[in-house]
């Protein structure tokens, strides 16, 4: 199959990334790796269930795996290494890659990761000096400082494998593969982010923010397609993603579920139609602010 390379000079890097998969470019061959990846995330998390309830009771279990805890969440979020390993057998078997080719020459990976987590902290630590100083009410406090402090390098890892197995699935083995099949950003930008926003869709807990929520996880995932495919690597998508999850999971987090690593909780649920949907609109601003820091600290 022979496929144009990418002639749009903005996304001229993204071809080190496209590069690898276009030998291997048939549609059923995605939809079979992403089959792979299901049956592997489905039956390790099984089994986890399995261990878990070993200890306990099934319902303990699923109780235990809401990440109400400091040690659920950091089962929870490392559970999100099935990713990771799905995408490796998926791009080996079917694809004849290494996970190493969906993420991109590893120093550049990491460089480009450093850049870029570094301007986003500045970023945040600017938002959090300016006014105004809550979000409509007090926070909540959840975890002792001591108590958040000793999670701390637990927590961040935990994250970091998280958002980089959705980084990995998502902006690297879809995207890759659809750009390797179809010239048009706006098939291998859009559909991954249309996949990552119905993943984010949760209407059983969001009630009438879950449109909302979607839509802003539809966002991101063009934001960070955006950046990888100016990038060439999954590093600057890793860090917008670890940088966000770390504020929203260790930080400040809604009370209702992935709450148990947080210093502390919003007064306020996921499903509320008040302040919070106020505040998701500001959050989509930051979100794109936070996309332009990305890129300026690039220089793309």
């Amino acid at each position: 199959m022979n496929v144009p390379e990418i002639s749009s000079p903005r996304y001229g890097s993204h071809e080190q990334l496209v590069a690898p998969a276009r030998a291997r470019a048939e549609i059923w061959r995605l939809l079979a790796g992403l089959g792979i990846v299901a049956a592997v995330v489905i039956a390790l998390n099984l089994a986890l269930l399995i261990v878990i309830s070993a200890i306990g009771s099934y319902e303990w279990a699923e109780a235990f795996l809401s990440g109400s805890s400091p040690l659920s969440m950091l089962v929870l979020l490392s559970s999100f290494a099935f990713v990771t390993l799905g995408v490796r057998l998926a791009v080996r078997r079917l694809h004849q890659r290494s996970l190493a080719s969906v993420l991109g020459p590893l120093g550049q990976s990491v460089a480009q990761f450093w850049v870029v987590l570094r301007a986003l902290v500045v970023l945040g630590v600017v938002i959090t000096v300016l006014p105004p100083y809550d979000m409509g009410a007090a926070f909540v406090p959840n975890l002792a400082l001591s108590t958040w402090l000793l999670f701390l390098p637990l927590s961040l890892g935990a994250v970091l494998i998280q958002t980089s197995a959705e980084e990995f699935l998502f902006r690297g083995y879809m995207q890759q593969a659809l750009a390797a099949r179809f010239r048009s950003p706006a098939v291998w930008i859009l559909v991954p982010s249309l996949l990552f926003g119905i993943g984010h869709y949760a209407p059983g807990t969001a009630e009438g923010n879950a449109g909302l929520i979607a839509l802003w996880s539809i966002m991101f995932g063009v934001f960070a397609a955006d950046l990888t495919a100016r990038s060439g690597t999954l590093g600057p998508a890793i860090a917008l993603h670890f940088f966000n999850n770390t504020v929203a999971l260790l930080f400040i987090s809604l009370p209702d579920s992935l709450s148990g690593l947080a210093l502390f909780h919003l007064p306020y649920d996921m499903s509320d139609t008040g302040i919070l949907r106020q505040w998701l609109y500001v959050d989509f601003a930051i979100m794109t602010v936070s996309w332009l820091t990305a890129r300026l600290a690039l220089r793309r």
